[in-house]
């Protein structure tokens, strides 16, 4: 590529000669200058753009920047609120969780302050601060001491069910429950005259004098291990409740239940009779551990 100038005051003409490397290079070059000049502008706007007073310029470069700074702290303050609204709606409900944990404690008989610290008093007249919206900093630390508490309460509650449930568990498997309804026992646990031989004799049970037919119900909740007839005490059940702990029913003129079943507190499982060795309609009770007898009296809700 050529170029020629021609001057007016002379009749002689320059020529230059522009090969692509040249091209190539002039436009690189211009390239930078107008790269370099804008971001020297853009640094200038934005560094010094407070300080311009010039209104034109101001409404080309200041307000635009300002309002979108402004939208966006907006924005950002309005989530921020929103989700503070919710923190307080959770410290609210760790409050609920306090509460119930607390009537919770109090019905295992455990003392509440041992799991759940009393909930503070607050209170007092509002002053507002010149800056009281909350930073991003301070919500997050709320939210990790909120998590922590609501963790700890978690762990606290599921300790404090375990143990109910573990109670609800002994008290079913405990024979507590009153065979059959009567209030009160023909024959206690202890040393008595023998009704057949007259002679005194260890009364391992106690007796519950009721009409034939009436419902015999399991002390508490086991397993059948005997349920046959036996020569003393005719139609007999034994329950096992566990750590060797056994219920026996004697004399019933029905079983209901056989060997192996699992049966329920309060379950029907025979009829009061007189089978075996007995002078009428009654029911034998009788509690075991480690196959020697315990005083019913000792387990029975109502005991005689």
């Amino acid at each position: 590529m050529n170029i020629i100038f021609i001057s007016n005051n002379s009749d002689r003409t320059k020529k230059i000669r522009l090969t692509k490397a040249n091209i190539i290079l002039i436009s690189g070059a211009f390239l930078c200058i107008v790269l370099l000049l804008a971001l020297s502008l853009n640094f200038i706007s934005l560094r010094y753009a407070h300080q311009i007073d010039i209104p034109a310029v101001r409404a080309v470069l200041v307000n635009p920047l300002e309002e979108r700074h402004q939208k966006i702290q907006t924005h950002m303050q309005e989530n921020l609120n929103s989700m503070a609204s919710k923190l307080g709606q959770m410290q609210a409900q760790l409050m609920q969780l306090d509460v119930l944990g607390e009537r919770l404690a109090e019905s295992s008989g455990i003392k509440s302050n041992d799991l759940f610290m009393e909930v503070p008093g607050q209170g007092g007249v509002y002053h507002a601060l010149p800056d009281n919206e909350f930073t991003i900093s301070e919500f997050n630390d709320k939210v990790e001491e909120l998590s922590n508490l609501l963790i700890e309460k978690t762990d606290k509650l599921g300790a404090l069910d375990l143990l109910l449930r573990n109670d609800r568990l002994s008290k079913l498997i405990v024979p507590s429950e009153m065979p059959v309804e009567i209030d009160w026992f023909s024959s206690g646990y202890g040393y008595r005259i023998d009704p057949f031989t007259g002679r005194k004799a260890f009364h391992e049970g106690v007796d519950f004098s009721a009409p034939t037919g009436t419902p015999i119900k399991a002390a508490a909740a086991g397993v059948v291990v005997y349920s046959d007839r036996h020569p003393d005490y005719g139609n007999m059940i034994e329950i096992d409740h566990g750590n060797d702990l056994v219920s026996r029913y004697a004399h019933a003129s029905k079983r209901l239940v056989e060997l192996g079943q699992i049966v329920l507190q309060g379950q029907k499982i025979a009829e009061v009779g007189s089978t075996g060795r007995s002078t009428g309609a009654h029911l034998h009770f009788e509690i075991r551990h480690n196959d020697k007898s315990l005083n019913p009296a000792k387990f029975l809700k109502k005991p005689g």
